[in-house]
């Protein structure tokens, strides 16, 4: 019989998941200021999908490794997934400030590679720390409370496009306008400071004398993590191949929605393309709008803890997917800027649960000397379909949908659609030998 962790404290959640916050800035800016930074750069709409390589390789490269490696670490000093933290932080707050500097679209998408890979390094045990740190019952808030900092490290990232467009003029002999300094220089400032208050808040749970034993028996050599990752993919939970069959549609439909946005926007509002000077103020819009559903996904998150508790975290995501579909399929036939904003209360609702509520479906699945190389493979579920994303819809763009930015929209809409029946299939399986102590049994 497995007994639960110590409890925490409300505010020890929120501290510990402060590092997510910056990890997420910097994510931000990837899907709101990258692509526009590409088409700055002269880039053709039909090769943005193959320029966003980058995320999901770095992810399905890095994430399944560096989960299988903190599974394995140790250190009386600095923990378990801690070191991973800093490590990726430190090269994200790099790239930042490096990634406004680029002077042709190559350097831009091999920095992207770079930043990516960082930021994959830093996130993928953030997952794992949760649960590492909280038992069954806080579980929920540990993951949406990860949902709620995506959502304010996206929303600041998104904003403070238009904060420094009003007040910095210029272009950049590249091409890329000055304004777009400002965002990335905040993000490697926020990147680098928020995992350190983290770190430097939050202990981990020292391993047991027989689980430290375990980690000091386990073969080393390079060939370890590999070999145990596909060890943890023979003996993966159904629950887990059923919720990679939600994830194939829900994050394909994200990247063409990321990639696409601004050009939509151009297209419904400004009636114009990428290569109007027009095309500036539809990324701020862009900009506007994805920090707009983010400010509801952080307002949101906490009201998903309650929701999920009460009735299930399977039927709150089923629902939310259902909203973001909608949103999706109404958002390019909008003519009107300020009503833009109406759909995207859904789809930012349904951002808070594809952010938390998946992982609380899986978690109780996975054995807990596992959760590492486990959540990076979920990981793989979610850059796995944007690989394929990257790779086809480009194909897809010019061949079915006319070379349409709205008729992208819509067809990420079609697939958030069938993300929602998808996740019907699935059977969640609670632990039923956690047993979970007293609300005042620690800290």
């Amino acid at each position: 019989m497995t007994f639960s962790k110590p409890r925490l404290s409300f505010w020890q959640i929120i501290n510990m998941n402060v590092g997510f916050f910056g990890i997420q800035y910097s994510f931000g800016l990837q899907q709101t200021a990258i692509n526009p930074l590409y088409s700055f750069l002269h880039a053709k709409p039909e090769d943005l999908p193959i320029l966003n390589l980058a995320g999901p390789m770095t992810g399905l490269l890095i994430q399944p490794i560096i989960g299988a490696l903190s599974d394995r670490t140790w250190h009386p000093r600095w923990g378990r997934r801690k070191p991973y933290f800093l490590f990726g932080a430190i090269f994200c707050s790099l790239c930042l400030f490096t990634f406004p500097f680029s002077r042709s679209l190559w350097m831009a998408a091999g920095l992207l590679w770079i930043l990516d890979a960082a930021n994959n390094t830093a996130m993928e045990p953030y997952r794992a720390f949760i649960a590492d740190k909280l038992d069954v019952q806080q579980q929920p808030m540990g993951f949406l409370t990860q949902s709620f900092f995506t959502g304010l490290g996206i929303t600041l990232a998104n904003l403070s496009l238009g904060f420094f467009q009003q007040r910095i003029s210029g272009v950049s002999e590249s091409g890329i306008p000055h304004w777009v300094y400002g965002s990335f220089f905040v993000g490697g400032i926020c990147s680098i400071l928020s995992v350190l208050w983290s770190i430097i808040k939050t202990p981990e749970i020292p391993p047991t004398p027989d689980e430290l034993k375990a980690l000091r028996e386990k073969e080393g050599g390079i060939l370890e993590p590999l070999k145990e990752i596909i060890q943890a993919i023979k003996e993966m939970p159904a629950v887990m191949w059923q919720l990679a069959l939600v994830y194939f549609f829900q994050w394909y439909a994200m990247f063409c929605y990321w990639q696409f946005v601004s050009l939509s926007i151009a297209k419904s509002i400004f009636k114009t393309d990428s290569e109007s000077p027009l095309y500036q103020e539809a990324v701020v819009l862009a900009g506007q709008v994805n920090g707009f559903y983010n400010i509801v996904t952080f307002l949101s998150a906490f009201g998903l803890v309650w929701l999920a508790n009460k009735y299930s975290a399977k039927w709150v995501h089923v629902f939310c997917l259902a909203m973001a579909a909608s949103a999706l399929l109404v958002f390019p036939h909008i003519t009107d800027k300020n009503l833009l904003f109406a759909p995207m209360v859904g789809f930012g609702i349904a951002w808070a649960s594809m952010m938390g509520v998946p992982y609380i479906m899986v978690v109780s699945s996975i054995p807990k000397e596992r959760y590492g190389v486990y959540m990076g493979l979920i990981n793989m579920m979610i850059v796995i379909p944007m690989i394929l994303q990257t790779l086809s819809f480009g194909w897809v763009y010019k061949t079915f949908l006319d070379s349409n930015p709205s008729a992208a929209i819509s067809f990420a809409g079609v697939h958030l659609l069938l993300a929602a029946i998808a996740t019907l299939r699935i059977k969640v399986n609670r632990n039923p030998n956690e047993i979970v102590l007293p609300a005042g049994g620690g800290h």
